[in-house]
């Protein structure tokens, strides 16, 4: 008994109907049909796709087509539909898979050329949706001028900060006012030198000037006060290490740990050496007394 792609061929051949004639009426490859005459249902699509295929072939060559398809599902062993799809439907399906053969997949197997054009198809829609998310705010971006004064408003803040300048302005009975001066410039006038005090901390400052006490004050953080002497310089501070204390500019290293006192004297030399503690002297004990 010939096998089914064997019954379909002879019919074929009986009516002097070649492939090509068959490919060109159903859109299907040759290559396809030639898969289903040799039973070589794997390499069909699958599907709804191998039952068009199969009704298609049958309704060029006059053939009762709900008895090949029966007569296909029985050979290839797929499963039997709940509803046979409409003629119509299945030239639709047939004629998309005979367009996508013919346009030149070169030899690419259906399924691959079907994804890839798939997702192209996706690619091309997800570009489209970013484009138009693009132009959105490039429409509306037509007139930002009219917001950007809004913008300049903060620049306005700092301004409120512009109390510096007075508090800059020493004063004779405010001390505190003039722990925070503007920094004098490094260069000393001719013949003297410049201390400058940079408070990292508050810190508790004394400075005395060739003789003249010119500051005894707490030196809050983030300020400082540039001192200008010919002789001496002498700066006690009750947190030494709070401090970053610069001769003429030159920065000098820290003076001492967290929390300690130093007096820190300086000439037109620089920071003088800390005289040296006297040694300290242990107690002597007193003699033994004798017996009285």
């Amino acid at each position: 008994m010939d096998s089914f792609g064997a019954r379909l061929k002879r019919e074929r051949e009986r009516q002097g109907i070649s492939l090509d004639d068959i490919s060109v009426s159903t859109k299907i490859g040759t290559r396809m049909l030639h898969a289903l005459e040799e039973d070589h249902f794997d390499q069909l699509p699958g599907g709804i796709f191998n039952r068009g295929f199969v009704r298609a072939y049958a309704r060029h060559l006059g053939m009762d087509e709900e008895q090949v398809i029966a007569d296909y599902l029985a050979a290839s062993g797929d499963s039997i539909p709940g509803r046979i799809p409409e003629s119509e439907e299945v030239a639709e399906v047939v004629e998309v898979q005979g367009e996508e053969e013919r346009s030149g997949a070169g030899g690419v197997p259906w399924g691959i050329f079907a994804i890839i054009v798939l997702v192209v198809a996706v690619g091309v829609a997800i570009w489209g949706s970013y484009s138009r998310e693009k132009r959105k705010p490039a429409a509306e971006a037509g007139a930002p001028k009219i917001s950007q004064p809004v913008q300049v408003t903060p620049v306005a803040v700092p301004v409120a900060a512009s109390p510096k300048p007075p508090s800059a302005v020493p004063g004779p009975s405010s001390p505190a006012v003039a722990a925070k001066p503007a920094a004098k410039p490094a260069s000393p006038a001719p013949g003297a030198f410049v201390v400058r005090i940079s408070a990292r901390e508050d810190c508790w400052v004394s400075v005395t000037a060739d003789g003249t006490k010119i500051m005894q004050d707490t030196l809050a953080a983030a300020s400082e006060r540039s001192v200008e002497a010919r002789r001496q310089i002498v700066i006690r501070a009750g947190n030494v290490a709070a401090l970053d204390l610069f001769f003429n500019g030159r920065k000098l290293p820290l003076q001492g740990d967290r929390g300690e006192v130093r007096t820190l004297t300086f000439d037109s030399s620089g920071l003088q050496p800390a005289p040296a503690k006297p040694p300290e002297t242990e107690p002597t004990a007193p003699p033994p007394s004798g017996p009285s």
